[in-house]
């Protein structure tokens, strides 16, 4: 049976190592710069020990995990020892298997298996990784087990060109930190009018699930709704006078946001280019116009949709 080993006990390097053990994996070896973290990690696997070296793992194991901070990884790989037939595997998102070239040099495999999904902390992650899509480069034979992880681990896999993985790994950082982001400056806006974030979180939350439900469900760009979606221009000239006053610093947030959004709503058919180009007048005029209100127009009328036309005057 292939055996595994895990250089690094962190957050990716627990969930990976606890969730491959459940699923028959044999996971031998750890260690870690936190001595403490490796022995944590091995005890809560039956049959792995706590290394006092990286080389340890190598030495011991037939494929190894890199479960390192993205920095440390190439100095890893290039400070160890490698044979020739071995499996190495970092699981950075945005690196390539690039930075694995000396393991490569010395006759070993090398890959990457990056999970796409958020780890807040080590015991969420255990949580958190079933399910998930993993990001794979390698080849074979090793392109075939890591694909075989991948479905043990009840999730799905995508292969990456070295070229593709920083655009990729920047596409999570918008749909997964900056969504954060996005939320705290949402909960912010809610202390302008005396509700503390905690209770700003709970009530928005209801609203962040039923997003990502309508996404799931209904799919881009049908789940849009929203003033751009129904081409409201005269709520979103409030919205910018309201933030104008209470919070500038987001004005330009707002606005690009807004411009991004357009597209959206005229794919799902809510807005017609005359409606758009209205809405997008009004995102970028530094001063927005009073706008006025059409009848909507007769194949919007008999959709049923309230759809408006916003114009500048």
């Amino acid at each position: 049976m292939l055996k595994l080993g895990f250089i690094g006990a962190g957050t990716v390097g627990t969930a990976l190592a606890v969730r491959l053990k459940e699923k028959g994996y044999q996971v031998t070896s750890v260690s870690s710069r936190s001595q403490t973290a490796a022995e944590n990690l091995a005890r809560a696997i039956s049959g792995c020990r706590a290394v006092g070296s990286s080389q340890d793992v190598a030495d011991s194991a037939d494929l190894v995990f890199i479960t390192t901070p993205d920095g440390v990884i190439a100095t890893v790989a290039s400070q160890l020892k490698w044979r020739a037939g071995q499996s190495v595997v970092h699981c950075s998102g945005a690196d390539s298997t690039a930075i694995l070239q000396p393991a490569r040099k010395m006759g070993a495999n090398v890959g990457a298996f990056h999970p796409l999904q958020t780890f807040a902390s080590p015991k969420q992650a255990v949580e958190n990784i079933p399910g998930s899509t993993f990001a794979v480069e390698a080849e074979e034979p090793l392109l075939k087990t890591l694909k075989a992880m991948a479905a043990a681990l009840d999730g799905h896999f995508i292969e990456l060109k070295a070229d593709d993985r920083v655009v990729y790994h920047a596409a999570a950082v918008i749909a997964c930190n900056y969504m954060v982001t996005l939320v705290k400056l949402a909960t912010d806006l809610w202390q302008t009018f005396s509700i503390p974030p905690d209770k700003a979180t709970r009530a928005l939350l209801p609203l962040l699930r039923g997003t990502i439900n309508n996404i799931d469900t209904i799919g881009i760009p049908d789940c849009l709704t929203g003033p751009i979606a129904r081409g409201d221009g005269g709520t979103i000239k409030k919205h910018l006078a309201a933030l104008k006053k209470v919070a500038p610093d987001l004005l330009a947030t707002y606005r690009e946001l807004g411009l991004k959004t357009i597209p959206v709503a005229l794919a799902k058919g809510g807005i017609d280019k005359r409606q758009a180009q209205g809405l997008k007048t009004i995102l970028t005029k530094e001063e927005s116009q009073d706008a006025y209100y059409c009848k909507p127009d007769k194949g919007n009328e008999a959709k049923g949709r309230e759809n408006h036309h916003a114009h500048c005057l």
